[in-house]
C-alpha cells in the first residue's frame, strides 16, 4: 500500500509493527514478524532514512506519527512526481518545436492552423485547453461557439485555477451582456482570475501557455478560427494582448474596503457603469428594472454629493472602488 511511498512492503509491516507496539526492540519485532533481526534491523535503518521511524538506542526504534511522516513523504513524491511531469512537457514542447522548425523548412503554412466547422473547433479547442499548463490569456468578445454557459465557465475557471494556471482576461461590455455572467466575473476575479474591462475590442483572442493561440477569423463569426503557432506571428498577438491589458481596468478594486465604501449591490453597479453599461443592461445583469438602477445610480449620486454620473465614476475611482 505505501509502496508509491517509497516503503516496500517488508518495511511496511515492520512500520506497522512498530505502530502497534512502540516499545518493542529489534529482537521482539523479528520474532513477531518470523524473520531475523537483521533484517528487521535493515528495514528499520531504511525507515529512518525516510523519515518514519526514530532510533531511540541501539537495537529499539520509536514510530513517527504517521500523519507528520507519511504526509511529509507525500508531499515530497508529489513534488517530485510535479517535476517530471514538467520536465517532460518541455521536453516535449523542444520536441514538437524542432518539428514544426523541420517541417516550416518545407512548408512554412505549418505556422497556423485554420479550422472551421463546429465540430472541428470545438473538439480542437478542448484539446488545447486540456494541454495548458501555466498561461490562459483572453481577449472576449462575442460571438461565442455554441450556447454560452455560466456553469460550463464557471467549471472550466476553476479547473484551471486549481492547476495553478496564470488567468488573465479582458473583456467588453458585449461579453459581459449575458444575465448573471459580470457577477460571476467579479466571483472568479477574487478567487483568482485576473479580469479587466475594455470598452472594445478588436476579435476573439485566446492564448495557451505562450505557445499557441487562437483566433477568429471572421470578424462577427467564430466558425474559422486559427491556430497560430511558435512564430514572430504568435511574437506579435503575445505583443497585442499585453497592450490591450495594459489598457484595461481592473474588474475588482485593489485598494482594501473603507467602513463609508459601497455596498456589494452598489459596487457591482459601479462597476458595470465603468466598463460602459447602459441602465437597462445593468438591470439585466442585477435582475432589476431599468428605473431602479436609475434610483440607485441618483442615491449613489447624492450621498457623494454629486451631481453627474461623471462625477460619480471619477470619485468611484479616486476613493478606489473601481
Amino acid at each position: 500500500m505505501l509502496s508509491t511511498l517509497g516503503i516496500s512492503e517488508f518495511d511496511e509491516r515492520v512500520y506497522r509493527a512498530c505502530l502497534a507496539k512502540p516499545d518493542r526492540a529489534v529482537a521482539e519485532l523479528a520474532e513477531s514478524l518470523g524473520t531475523s533481526p537483521g533484517r528487521v534491523r535493515h528495514a528499520a535503518g531504511r525507515l529512518v532514512e525516510l523519515g518514519v521511524l526514530r532510533r531511540e538506542r541501539p537495537g529499539q526504534y520509536r514510530p513517527v506519527s504517521p500523519q507528520t511522516a507519511l504526509s511529509a513523504l507525500l508531499a515530497k513524491r508529489r513534488n517530485e512526481t510535479e517535476a517530471a511531469f514538467t520536465a517532460v512537457w518541455d521536453t516535449v514542447d523542444d520536441l514538437a518545436g524542432e518539428y514544426r522548425a523541420n517541417r516550416l523548412q518545407e512548408d512554412p503554412t505549418g505556422l497556423v492552423e485554420v479550422i472551421t466547422g463546429e465540430d472541428e473547433i470545438t473538439l480542437r479547442v478542448a484539446e488545447l485547453m486540456q494541454s495548458v499548463r501555466t498561461h490562459f490569456w483572453v481577449l472576449d468578445r462575442p460571438p461565442y461557439l455554441g450556447v454560452y454557459s455560466t456553469e460550463l465557465e464557471e467549471e472550466l475557471t476553476m479547473d484551471l485555477l486549481g492547476r495553478g494556471v496564470d488567468i488573465r482576461s479582458v473583456y467588453t461590455p458585449e461579453a459581459l451582456a449575458h444575465p448573471d455572467r459580470f457577477e460571476l466575473i467579479t466571483r472568479l476575479a477574487q478567487l483568482g482570475e485576473q479580469a479587466r474591462l475594455l470598452p472594445s475590442l478588436p476579435f476573439r483572442l485566446r492564448i495557451m501557455d505562450r505557445r499557441v493561440a487562437l483566433v477568429a477569423l471572421v470578424p462577427g463569426r467564430y466558425d474559422r478560427i486559427a491556430v497560430v503557432h511558435r512564430s514572430g506571428l504568435l511574437d506579435a498577438l503575445l505583443e497585442l494582448f499585453d497592450t490591450y491589458w495594459r489598457r484595461a481596468q481592473s474588474v475588482v478594486a485593489v485598494a482594501p474596503e473603507t467602513p463609508d465604501g459601497p455596498s456589494a449591490q452598489d459596487l457591482l453597479l459601479l462597476k458595470l457603469l465603468q466598463a460602459g453599461y447602459k441602465d437597462q443592461a445593468i438591470a439585466r445583469q442585477l435582475g432589476t428594472s431599468a428605473r431602479t438602477v436609475t434610483r440607485r445610480i441618483a442615491a449613489i449620486a447624492s450621498g457623494l454629493g454629486l451631481d453627474t454620473r461623471f462625477q460619480v465614476g471619477a470619485e468611484a475611482a479616486k476613493r478606489g472602488w473601481i
